[in-house]
């Protein structure tokens, strides 16, 4: 599964959902902050340097962006937020739009969220970690830019990020990550793939019959 991964290609941006791809399939979302370094982690995480734009200046991405992987699997990166000098209007945009996306889209199978180790959940982490958990959805957090603290740090930094999403309730995988040090990348992959490999399987279980009704799903029906 791991292969598909390098496979990834760029597919299409979207500025509103009805610009989104046939909601089929089977889909793993990137969310963080601005500044948390989601383009350079789907990059390392497919092995190729230009697959999402990286750029110096925080926030520019203002749209969703689709990768398409082998056979109806894809990958999404979602607009960066939390950006300081983002007006009100393109914060209001920013939510309508990424909530959207979370709220009725089928093919959602998990989101990785990204966090800057120095600076971890913050009111807007919080945010999407929370319509995450109201929209049913598994999580997995990656603390990164690891290289640019110590392993004391680290290990304090992991053991409460994760005994605060355990205070609240919160079920999600917590890992540190880097890209510069190459650390957590194989994790973070098997973590993608295993939502990927498990959510086809278990479609393919669930898929009705002729003679078997399909159930409403929680999302999608809003």
């Amino acid at each position: 599964m791991e292969a598909l991964l390098r496979q990834a290609r760029f597919l299409k941006g979207a500025t509103s959902a009805h610009h989104f791809p046939e909601d089929s399939g089977v889909e793993v979302a990137f969310c963080g902050r601005s500044n948390a370094g989601k383009s350079s982690a789907i990059n390392a995480l497919c092995q190729q340097h230009r697959l999402a734009y990286t750029s110096k200046t925080p926030g520019r991405t203002q749209a969703i962006n689709f990768f398409k992987l082998s056979g109806d699997f894809r990958l999404v990166d979602l607009p960066g937020y939390g950006y300081a000098k983002a007006t009100t209007t393109v914060w209001e945009q920013w939510q309508r739009l990424t909530e959207s996306y979370v709220a009725r889209r089928r093919a959602l199978c998990g989101l990785m969220l990204l966090m800057d180790v120095r600076h971890p959940l913050m009111e807007i982490d919080w945010t999407m970690l929370r319509w995450g958990q109201h929209y049913q959805l598994p999580m997995h957090v990656l603390l990164t830019k690891v290289d640019k603290v110590n392993r004391s740090t680290m290990a304090r930094t992991l053991t409460k990020v994760a005994s605060s999403l355990e205070q609240e309730g919160l079920h999600a995988g917590v890992q540190l990550f880097s890209t510069t040090k190459r650390v957590g990348i194989s994790q973070a992959r098997e973590k993608i793939c295993a939502w990927l490999r498990d959510t086809l399987i278990t479609a393919r279980a669930i898929t009705p019959t002729k003679d078997t009704p399909a159930e409403e799903g929680s999302r999608g029906q809003e």
